[in-house]
């Protein structure tokens, strides 16, 4: 078996062995519910445990590094002593206590002084100077240091042996104390910590109580609290804050629309209603009550027909399942096609169409047709008869702009700032009981947003409105 194959060997069999380990102990802890305080908190333990036994561990060899600092100028002390006396020798054994020496005179090869106790190698593990003398109980920790140094000319190598046991084992003392005293002070700071986590977090048990008391009765008036000190809490308590808003908005525009689809329903189902109440009593015998229910309920079903139709559009357009088939056309075709249509509907307007130029557009021709549609039949049936409609296609640079205006009722400034709401109709309007159900701007403006254009309305009440819209051109704005 080669090195390569061995070492795949190695791998599956780890792989095998420990991969199902680790799912069933990430199985294990996803069934366990562990607290964000209680995980905060064993982190504090894990990094306070590690980084107390690097700190013991500092302070061992920092105590252990002055003990030998000691020695060490214990040993220049005897250097300098040899050097005033010329080579003479006094030695004052306590004051060498835990200390010995070897002096070799270089040139000669002999030991002037030697008072360090003969230990066989073999019976020392070295290393960098440090050894343990195996044999001894009494002897643990002996550090080893040289030094050269000169007299009258003659060279001398000095070798110190420091018994560093005592102070190792003071140390050993001394540790437990320490241990006691950290752990104790580990202790408090989880103690302490854990109160500051529950205070820290305090805004989270606040927000899920309010979250879990909102419903969609009290939206409005629930919100999260934001006052006091800005951290990251409060951050996201503003967030949630601003999406229980665009929520609460998206909920109450629901209500509405589902509200005012209902009430414009309403209308022709009850009238469908009566008309078949009154054929299946007279209708049979009478051919005028025949003929008029006949029509009414055609006029009512094509105006329910609209409204579901339109209602399906705005619903695909809000779920984001609206499709445009976008292609090259040019429109000038399209509006005289619809001045014509609206010349033979509206007999009793003045329809006039001044400019139609040809630009080419890049769009839904199907949507757009029926975008312009309905501001046509807006002008239609917003004017009297023996008004004039206007309908123009320019061309502006490229850009597509298609007036349609009207010398009709007009609007007020209040209206203008509602009439693409939807199922909006001003109270001048359902006056003069002109039918509709208010959907059709709010549809055609979806479709020109769609194309990327713009509508401009100009209106004077009682004199007339004008709606320009503009579609741009596509290769110029995007340098296509």
């Amino acid at each position: 078996m080669s090195w390569d194959n061995f070492l795949e060997f190695i791998r599956k069999t780890l792989v095998k062995i420990i991969l199902p380990i680790r799912r069933k102990r990430e199985k294990w802890l996803s069934n366990l519910r562990l607290s964000i305080m209680f995980r905060i908190s064993l982190g504090y333990l894990r990094l306070l445990l590690s980084y107390g036994i690097i700190l013991m561990l500092g302070v061992f060899l920092i105590y252990m590094y002055a003990e030998k600092e000691d020695f060490s100028d214990m040993a220049e002390d005897i250097i300098a002593s040899v050097k005033e006396t010329e080579g003479s020798i006094y030695i004052n054994p306590y004051y060498m206590q835990n200390l010995s020496m070897k002096i070799n005179d270089v040139e000669a090869g002999e030991d002037v002084y030697n008072d360090i106790a003969y230990v066989p190698t073999s019976d020392k593990a070295f290393f960098h100077g440090i050894h343990f003398d195996r044999k001894s109980e009494n002897h643990i920790l002996v550090i080893n240091e040289e030094i050269e140094f000169s007299v009258d000319e003659k060279l001398y190598l000095a070798t110190f042996q420091y018994d560093l046991t005592g102070s190792y084992q003071r140390f050993l003392s001394m540790l437990w104390k320490l241990i006691i005293l950290y752990i104790v002070i580990v202790v408090i700071i989880i103690i302490k910590g854990r109160k500051s986590d529950e205070k820290l977090f305090e805004p989270l048990s606040i927000m899920s109580a309010t979250a879990n008391r909102l419903t969609a009765h009290n939206l409005h008036s629930e919100r999260l609290n934001v006052e006091g000190t800005q951290n990251e809490l409060k951050d996201l308590a503003n967030v949630i804050n601003e999406m229980l808003d665009r929520i609460e908005t998206s909920y109450e525009s629901q209500k509405q629309f589902v509200s005012d689809a209902s009430h414009e329903l309403r209308t022709p189902i009850a009238v469908i209603q009566g008309y078949a109440n009154l054929l299946d009593r007279w209708g049979s015998d009478n051919k005028e009550v025949l003929e008029e229910s006949i029509e009414a309920i055609q006029n009512e079903s094509r105006s329910m027909q609209d409204l579901v139709e339109k209602l399906l559009f705005l619903s695909r357009h809000d779920k984001k399942t609206l499709k445009l088939k976008k292609r090259w056309f040019n429109m000038k075709p399209i509006v005289e096609d619809m001045v014509k249509e609206t010349r033979l509907v509206a007999l009793g307007r003045n329809i006039k169409s001044p400019v139609v130029e040809d630009v080419t557009v890049y769009g839904d021709k199907q949507a757009l047709k029926q975008a312009i549609r309905i501001f046509i039949d807006n002008a239609v049936k917003y004017s009297k008869e023996g008004d004039t409609v206007s309908i123009l296609c320019e061309n502006h640079n490229g850009d597509c702009v298609i007036t349609v205006s009207d010398t009709g009722i007009g609007m007020t400034r209040n209206d203008v700032e509602h009439i693409f709401d939807r199922f909006y109709r001003s109270d001048h309007v359902r006056s003069q009981n002109i039918s509709g159900h208010g959907l059709g701007l709010s549809l055609a403006k979806l479709i020109i947003l769609a194309h990327t254009g713009k509508i401009k309305v100009r209106t004077q009440f009682t004199k007339g409105t004008s709606f320009i819209v503009t579609i741009p051109n596509r290769s110029f704005h995007n340098g296509i």
